[in-house]
């Protein structure tokens, strides 16, 4: 069975920093794509970054230049390098993984609450 464990969130004060780690397994042959997404209290989860198998990433504009998405294939993790960080940053993160084998899915962290301090 896949499994997400998420770790890295936290307390904060605003110009620091955090990083956040999302270790996947279960998957015979690895994982595609996987990011970061977040909701803050009454908002919709929103895509923060998220990159491919072969390291193309993207990033919510909100985020770009603050953030960096890493991963490394060989232990199915992928990470999120937070700087600068905001109050309103301040959200739940779920990290989330694809597979194209045995069938194509989506499976979900259980979030990783970050706080962001003034």
């Amino acid at each position: 069975q896949v499994q997400i464990v998420e770790s890295g969130g936290g307390l904060v004060q605003a110009g620091g920093s955090l990083r956040l780690s999302c270790a996947a397994s279960g998957s015979t042959f690895g994982f595609d794509a996987m990011g970061w997404y977040r909701q803050g209290p009454g908002n919709q989860r929103q895509l923060v970054a998220d990159i491919s198998r072969g390291g193309s990433t993207n990033y919510a504009g909100s985020v770009k230049g603050r953030f960096t998405i890493s991963r490394d294939n060989a232990k199915n993790t992928v990470f999120l390098q937070m700087n600068s960080l905001k109050p309103e940053d301040t959200a739940v993160y779920y990290c989330n993984a694809r597979v194209s084998f045995p069938t194509t899915r989506a499976y979900w962290g259980q979030g990783t609450q970050v706080t962001v301090s003034s």
